[in-house]
This record gives C-alpha cells, structure tokens and sequence, in this order.
C-alpha cells in the first residue's frame, strides 16, 4: 500500500486529476484539473492532493485543501474528496489517507484538520468531532467535523 502526494510526485497529476473526476462526477473536472495542476511545490503548504496505490492500482484519493466549498471560511484545513474503491472498502484504508492528510496538517502548523460530509458514523471512528452544520453555495448543508492535530 503507497500513498502518492502530488506534490512530490508530480509526474502523477493527470492520473489523479482522471481519477478525482471520475470518482467526484460532481465536481466539474476542470475544477481537479485547475487545482491539481497548480499544486505549488515544496514552500507552498496547500493544496495537496493523494492517491492511494495497492500494486499499481489506484484504490483511493483524498485531498487537503483551504475550503471544501462552504459557508465555514474560518475554519481550514479541510480534507476533501476521499475516496475507497468498493472492493478495498472495510480495510481502514481511508484512514490511511486521512492520517497523512492530519500529518500534513501537523506539518503545515495548523492545529485542527476539517471536513464536510453527508456520512455518520464514518469520520468519528477515527477521532472527528461533529462541530455543526455548514451551508454550500448550490443551496445545500453538510455536517461538518473537526479534528484536533497536535
């Protein structure tokens, strides 16, 4: 099992961007396409964007951004996009990209690492805390949860 940070694996984008497109069809790809490509290099803390390979198969992806799209702009960083192929769900590998995402974050300075989602049960097997609801601009709400990191 590897984790692929872009950032440091540049030669990667174009398959992480195919992948968070087809596994978010809800994003419009130019929104990965745009972001991903102008992931900064070693002195810029965010974006960073993840793909999670098991013998040359990508199975997931994650990525830690400032904003998830919503109405908390106070809060960052937030992880986004996770992603577990059906077959490999069950195995905690999700969490593997959410503890490189927390390191990152650790690393970055920041104290907490955020995230919006419609799921319960799932982020707080792994420590998130429910901090309230948040608004997105297209008019919908989210669960957002935090984490301490430090």
């Amino acid at each position: 099992m590897k984790i692929i940070s872009i950032r440091e694996n540049p030669e990667y984008r174009e398959i992480a961007i195919n992948y968070f497109s087809s596994k978010w069809s809800s994003v419009l790809r130019e929104v990965y396409e745009d972001s991903i490509t102008h992931t900064g290099g070693a002195e810029d803390v965010l974006p960073q964007w993840y793909l999670l390979e098991e013998e040359g198969r990508i199975i997931g992806c994650a990525g830690l951004i400032t904003n998830d799209f919503i109405s908390r702009m106070d809060l960052y960083p937030w992880v986004c996009g996770l992603f577990i192929e059906e077959e490999f769900r069950g195995n905690a590998y999700g969490k593997l990209l959410l503890e490189k995402a927390m390191d990152d974050t650790r690393e970055a300075g920041f104290t907490h690492l955020y995230l919006s989602t419609d799921h319960v049960g799932f982020y707080e097997k792994y420590g998130f805390r429910y901090i309230g609801q948040g608004y997105h601009p297209w008019g919908e709400t989210s669960r957002i949860y935090g984490i301490a990191v430090r």
